[in-house]
């Protein structure tokens, strides 16, 4: 195997123009300190992150649906792990983190669903769209697209240059393992 062009950056590497975003959300994460490689996109990407991430109108939970479902459809074990982490610790079980990862029924369901209508035909049809405005909201529609293209981004980033999962999540995945389902 060779050895990725751009591994995660090291604290003692880390570079200077972005010091200040090292102890926040960009040095906390091995996709991050992979992204630091370009560190004048890494600084753009942060207010978008917040966004995304925090401030979001799907809210943390259909989020967290959202995310697992990309990071299925990418084939991104990094995210896959990452995202069941971060699941588990919304509350979610393990049977419903595995249906993302298959045909969930109910607004599990209808995101999952859209997640795929992007990934596959790189729209919402309007019938669709209308569908989850009417249960989630236009601004949560918005952000589901937004969050899916987000996702899309940094599992290419991850998947080309290979970037480790975290220690910390690894281990929990070696603990409790919930692979990343067969496509």
């Amino acid at each position: 195997m060779t050895a990725s062009p751009c591994p995660p950056i090291p604290d003692a590497d880390w570079p200077e123009e972005i010091a200040d975003l090292r102890d926040g959300f960009a040095g906390a994460l091995n996709v991050y300190r992979t992204m630091a490689h370009h560190p004048d996109l890494l600084r753009a990407w942060a207010p978008l992150r917040q966004h995304i991430v925090r401030d979001t109108a799907l809210g943390l939970e259909r989020s967290e649906v959202v995310i697992l479902r990309a990071g299925y459809r990418l084939g991104s074990p990094y995210e896959w792990a990452h995202h069941v982490s971060r699941a588990r610790q919304l509350g979610f079980s393990d049977a419903r983190i595995e249906a993302i990862g298959g045909t969930p029924e109910g607004e599990d369901g209808l995101i999952t669903r859209a997640v795929d209508a992007l990934v596959d035909d790189k729209k919402l049809a309007p019938d669709q769209e209308r569908e989850l405005a009417e249960a989630i909201g236009r601004h949560a529609v918005i952000d589901l697209i937004a969050t899916v293209g987000f996702y899309s981004v940094l599992g290419y980033l991850l998947m080309t240059y290979d970037t480790p999962i975290d220690d910390r999540v690894a281990a929990e995945m070696a603990e409790a393992p919930l692979d990343l389902p067969p496509r």
